[in-house]
């Protein structure tokens, strides 16, 4: 009988965890978000320019990252490993999406708004026949290939700071998420969506199958300027994603993201790029451009060391108890990002938005000049 209950209880040839995000600890969870710390200001360690705060879903705030974010350990380890532990197969679908590809790298180290002619976009879509996940975020030339047939993080993302939002999904909500990634217009550099997917996801199967010819989503297809759809996370957690196309042309966060979430809104985004758009307080909501930062009382640093692209509602929500909104994306606020595709991901979570908003330091105000960007009173 012990003999029995031993073998029954052995995992069973083939059995794989689920597709999912994971934390540092290696546990599957529903969603979280990475902010990696940038490189100057840090101390003379050896991992400088790799170190990363970690928020995920029942914790208190940020937490330090136990390794970094090159360690297959980690959080963005685990869960973008997957990709590569994954063996080709039907029942396994993927597709890795930036403009500024992996072989890209040693080409250029910035994040040129002139370079690619399609979406400002980057993330990361990985799924079985049940579940997966979505992660958007802002590093260039990231992740490598499934070819490469293992996980690292780019040289070129250590300099600046980084964010990333991980969300895992029900197979039902990847239906939506290609076709949020259809207005976007990405620029796919490595996918594989096998025909066992065709009926169950067709939008992802088309952004698959189209950029295997060209590359990306022609900016002219004809699909919709843009689309606000609420996606519910695998454990019931609801996230607003925010896509535009190039046939939007105007400034995602002053023009549309603010007037949805009836919020005024702190952007950090890179502003190291030519047309930089300055804030903004017509239409009836105020957007500032956040231009000093301290996520989780690291250390302060410039919005010139931050390639992060997020905003956060200046306060809270006066009724209820959702907190203000926090929204982290793939788009900068520039003349030249007007006519791209983009978006972002909105989650209205008091313990978010307190990490976010106490990140903000100073802003630029309306007409120019510099403002604190939190009332004390509010954290």
């Amino acid at each position: 009988m012990l003999l029995f209950l031993l073998v029954a209880c052995l995992p069973l040839e083939g059995d794989t965890s689920p597709i999912s995000c994971y934390n540092d600890q290696g546990d599957a969870v529903d969603w979280f978000y990475l902010y990696k710390l940038p490189k100057e200001g840090m101390s003379k360690s050896p991992k400088e320019g790799e170190m990363y705060l970690l928020l995920e879903k029942g914790s208190e705030g940020w937490t330090e990252g136990k390794v970094t974010v090159n360690d297959t350990l980690g959080a963005l380890g685990r869960t973008v490993g997957q990709l590569y532990s994954q063996e080709k197969k039907s029942d396994v679908a993927y597709i890795l999406y930036n403009d500024q590809r992996p072989t890209d790298e040693f080409r250029s180290r910035g994040d040129d708004a002139r370079g690619s002619r399609g979406g400002h976009t980057k993330g990361v879509v990985l799924l079985d026949q049940t579940q997966g996940f979505w992660l958007v975020h802002s590093t260039p030339h990231f992740p490598p290939e499934r070819q490469t047939g293992q996980y690292s993080f780019p040289s070129s993302g250590e300099n600046n700071g980084q964010n990333f939002i991980c969300v895992s999904y029900p197979l039902d909500r990847f239906q939506t998420i290609g076709e949020q990634l259809q207005i976007n217009q990405p620029n796919v550099y490595d996918c594989d969506v096998p025909e066992s997917f065709a009926s169950l996801v067709p939008a992802l199967a088309a952004v698959c199958d189209k950029t295997r010819r060209s590359g990306q989503i022609s900016p002219h297809s004809k699909t919709v300027s843009n689309r606000s759809v609420t996606l519910t996370s695998k454990e019931g957690t609801d996230f607003i994603s925010f896509a535009k196309g190039a046939s939007f042309d105007n400034d995602l966060y002053h023009s549309w993201v603010a007037p949805a979430l009836q919020s005024d809104l702190l952007v950090q985004f890179w502003v190291r790029s030519p047309g930089i758009l300055p804030s903004n307080c017509s239409l009836g909501w105020k957007v500032l451009d956040i231009t000093l930062l301290n996520p989780g009382q690291t250390y302060p640093f410039k919005n010139t060391q931050d390639h992060s692209k997020w905003a956060v509602s200046p306060e809270a929500a006066r009724r209820g108890a959702g907190g203000g909104w926090v929204c982290v994306g793939d788009i900068n606020r520039n003349e030249a990002e007007e006519k791209r595709g983009g978006g972002t991901v909105c989650l209205q979570d008091p313990v978010v938005w307190k990490a976010y908003r106490a990140a903000a330091l100073q802003c630029e105000d309306c007409g120019g000049g510099t403002i604190q960007c939190p009332p004390p009173s509010l954290l």
